[in-house]
């Protein structure tokens, strides 16, 4: 099994060497991605536009000689020196120029990250694997196409969750899809949590138990048509819970309701209820 890897490893590398190089020389905005780079740093704004065209020269013909079966020990020897020049590179430029763009694998602005630390370090333990195949990565996978294919999908993937600036590409996609299907902002009714906040705010039972409160709403949950608000509280030296009841079906502060309840026992220690006193929950009066 780690021979099949370790014969996989030159077409992993070699694809990353060439996607690299593709936004050095062929990106219209290359200029502007190496300045904001650590490698002006480096080499000075004068001679920086070179560097970095001939960066990717190197990583265009590297990357398509290990594309080519087989590859020699040379091809990967030399791999695995540029990917640990990359590696040291990221770490000067985290180090010295926290906010400068990697300028690897895309044109966007993205900072140097441990994200990106560990995608170096991950080429460097690639091309290093690859120095030690005995054999061409084209015989590998047509020999074992099913493990090859999980193997190099693995890496992929691995390469991929490491580059924060291909992050627009899946990342956040897949974060507006799950806002989408989960509304973290609203509670089981639909009902935006926050408008819920701003109708106890705006009642009276919660201007006159306001100095009670010790906390921010600390939990929440849905009961019908209604909804409960739960804040820390402290009545007469006692720990409290002020549990809020507010009506799912009527947006006005008059129909909030609240009981300032015992955490010890249970007991309800005080309960108000607005000018609209609507019909819903009990909230009885138990004398401390």
């Amino acid at each position: 099994m780690i021979d099949m890897i370790a014969a996989l490893q030159p077409l992993v590398v070699g694809a990353v060497l060439i996607w690299s190089a593709r936004v050095k020389l062929l990106n219209r905005h290359a200029a502007t991605v190496a300045r904001r780079s650590a490698l002006v740093r480096l080499v000075g704004e004068h001679r920086l536009l070179p560097a970095y065209r001939l960066l990717g020269a190197v990583e265009l013909i590297l990357g398509a000689l290990l594309l080519l079966p087989p590859a020699l020990r040379l091809e990967t020897a030399a791999a695995t020196a540029v990917a640990v020049g990359f590696l040291g590179y990221l770490t000067y430029a985290r180090r010295t120029a926290p906010t400068s763009s990697c300028g690897c694998l895309s044109s966007r602005p993205t900072p140097v990250s441990g994200r990106s630390l560990g995608r170096a370090a991950l080429l460097v333990a690639a091309a290093g694997l690859a120095t030690v195949a005995t054999g061409a990565w084209l015989a590998a996978l047509t020999d074992r196409p099913l493990a090859g294919g999980v193997v190099l999908l693995a890496e992929a993937a691995a390469m991929v969750a490491l580059s924060p600036e291909l992050d627009a590409g899946w990342l956040l996609p897949l974060r507006r899809l799950r806002a989408r299907l989960t509304n973290p902002l609203r509670g089981g009714t639909g009902l935006p949590l926050l408008a819920t906040v701003q109708q106890v705010q705006l009642s009276d039972p919660y201007r006159r138990i306001a100095p009670l409160l010790r906390s921010d709403v600390r939990e929440h949950w849905d009961d019908g048509e209604w909804r409960f608000v739960g804040h820390a509280a402290r009545y007469q030296g006692r720990p409290a819970t002020a549990v809020f009841a507010v009506p799912l079906v009527d947006g006005g502060p008059d129909a909030v309701r609240v009981a300032v309840v015992d955490d010890a026992t249970g007991q309800t220690l005080l309960a108000l209820a607005g000018a609209g006193r609507p019909a819903g929950p009990r909230l009885d009066v138990v004398p401390a």
